[in-house]
């Protein structure tokens, strides 16, 4: 709903209501919140076990903290390259200390699949960086190069995101209802799989479009269907490695680490976000240019980008005995 209103939007170049549009469902959250609180509230957390005096302590310094972090968010917003910087710098220090806490573990069984979860989170980082293109560089290369025309109807680009949405929700069930019947015929389907076939798939939705320009109209245009089909398999990725991420926390990570592997691999998402920045700007310059002109950069790079999510598919496939050793018997989501 909210790309099919943004993509609205887009079309008649009506910013200012799209911004109250947004702002509007914003209030409706917050209220709907209020009104719906007595079923949303703590349950069964610290701070809903914690004394009155002590919650309300803690409610107090959280209040301060997020009054302290809006002049930080406008400066980072406002110094975008620096805050890319600290975010890469800090998304840094993090995987060292992970790999320091994870080498002084005790417990050899725990310390095993901390391993696992460090390798599969950088494989995860090369499929995020390039998933998160498609409200990026893909969007420019949608606006600009792509035939928008479908059925005698107009596109937005940001009805394009909707193939996403529609394999999320239509592809989940069938998935869930695939896999089941191939585990009872005996195949393994676990963590480490799911990842490498999640990365093959986002390579072949960055090799099609390659293959799209290559049959591009004489103006350029690429015709819709390779859009599509990009989509559609990187949405399949997506199936394939998004619900198993948080999943796999709680069966690799030890108690105590949970809530720090859980933090990393959200980490992980905005690590991602700010290389499909960099990816974003090595595209071609779109403004005072054709198609014609422009497709041969975007090839390349589609085509590079294909080949980097491959390889990074055919490591971690030969790594799957490894990492079924290192995760051992829970390694089913």
């Amino acid at each position: 709903m909210g790309f099919t209103a943004a993509g609205y939007f887009q079309l008649s170049l009506n910013y200012h209501a799209l911004f109250l549009f947004a702002t509007l469902g914003n209030l409706i959250a917050i209220v709907l919140t209020a009104i719906f609180w007595r079923h949303l509230h703590d349950l069964n957390t610290p701070l809903s076990q914690a004394s009155r005096p002590a919650m309300l302590q803690r409610l107090g310094i959280g209040c301060i903290i997020l009054l302290l972090l809006l002049p930080v968010v406008k400066v980072m917003l406002t110094h975008s390259e620096v805050s890319s910087y600290f975010v890469l710098g800090l998304g840094t220090i993090v995987l060292i200390a992970l790999g320091i806490i994870t080498g002084r573990h005790k417990v050899s069984a725990e310390r095993s699949r901390m391993i696992a979860y460090l390798l599969l989170t950088l494989g995860s980082l090369v499929f995020w960086s390039l998933y998160q293109l498609a409200p990026m560089g893909l969007m420019l290369f949608a606006e600009n190069n792509l035939n928008l025309q479908l059925f005698g109807w107009h596109i937005a680009p940001q009805w394009i995101q909707n193939i996403n949405t529609l394999v999320i929700v239509l592809g989940g069930p069938l998935l869930a209802l695939l896999f089941k019947r191939l585990r009872s015929r005996g195949m393994v389907i676990d963590i480490p799989s799911q990842f490498a076939a999640s990365l093959l798939f986002m390579g072949g939705g960055m090799l099609v479009l390659p293959i799209g320009i290559k049959l591009a109209a004489s103006n350029g245009l690429v015709d819709f269907q390779w859009i599509f089909w990009s989509y559609l398999l990187q949405s399949i990725g997506e199936l394939l490695i998004s619900p198993i991420g948080y999943a796999m926390i709680g069966r690799l990570a030890p108690q105590q680490y949970q809530g720090l592997l859980m933090g990393s691999w959200m980490m992980i998402s905005g690590i991602a976000s700010i290389l499909a920045g960099y990816l974003s700007q090595a595209m071609p310059t779109a403004q005072g240019s054709t198609p014609l002109l422009t497709n041969p950069g975007y090839s390349h790079l589609f085509i590079v980008l294909a080949i980097a999510s491959g390889l990074t598919a055919l490591i971690l496939a030969l790594l799957i005995p490894l990492l079924r050793r290192l995760i051992g018997p829970v390694q089913t989501c």
